[in-house]
């Protein structure tokens, strides 16, 4: 399923409303933005593997010293994903962050949300094969406490999606939500 949301948002960006994720221009509303022509498309998609193994790659080197800190924290083993996930994020958060601060709401949230699709739409998918192909098992369960904060999450991320605006409040509410997060995996 998160596979399908992915492929949907990736079609949607890239091709049946391409100029919602693009800067606002003094366009016409029923005008769309051109297709990139093909080896631009072909090159991009390359770049884009390319980059992936890059910061899988990084994210695989740092995990030892990510680990070895939070041991010596004395915080939970679960801080090492929440950390790996924070620095393989971090190039999608800084440039949604620096649209919020230019007033490109609709940029930032397309950056926040192709980039939180993508790395669920493609990580559950690629761990549960590869959990598959070499006999591992696979458990994707969440406890109480992160059921309660994931319902909680889409529900309130329902609320910002429906209106169509997002607003300060709206911002502040999710950034509340995920400190609620990072407080209860390192504190229990």
């Amino acid at each position: 399923m998160s596979l399908a949301l992915y492929g949907v948002f990736v079609f949607v960006q890239t091709v049946r409303h391409r100029d919602y994720f693009l800067p606002i221009e003094d366009a016409g509303e029923d005008e769309h933005a051109a297709q990139p022509a093909a080896g631009t498309a072909w090159a991009s998609a390359a770049l884009l593997l390319v980059s992936l193994v890059a910061v899988v790659g990084l994210a695989k080197l740092l995990s030892p010293a990510i680990q070895s800190g939070v041991e010596a924290a004395g915080a939970p083993l679960g801080v090492v994903g929440i950390a790996i996930a924070l620095l393989v994020l971090l190039p999608e958060t800084w440039a949604a962050v620096r649209a919020a601060l230019r007033n490109r709401m609709q940029t930032s949230l397309n950056l926040a949300l192709g980039s939180v699709l993508a790395t669920i739409g493609l990580t559950i998918p690629t761990v549960a094969a590869v959990s598959i192909a070499i006999g591992l098992p696979l458990e994707l369960g969440l406890p109480g406490t992160e059921t309660v904060l994931l319902a909680l999450t889409l529900f309130i991320s329902a609320l910002t999606l429906a209106s169509g605006r997002a607003t300060i409040m709206q911002g502040a509410v999710h950034l509340v939500l995920f400190a609620a997060f990072l407080f209860l995996a390192v504190v229990p």
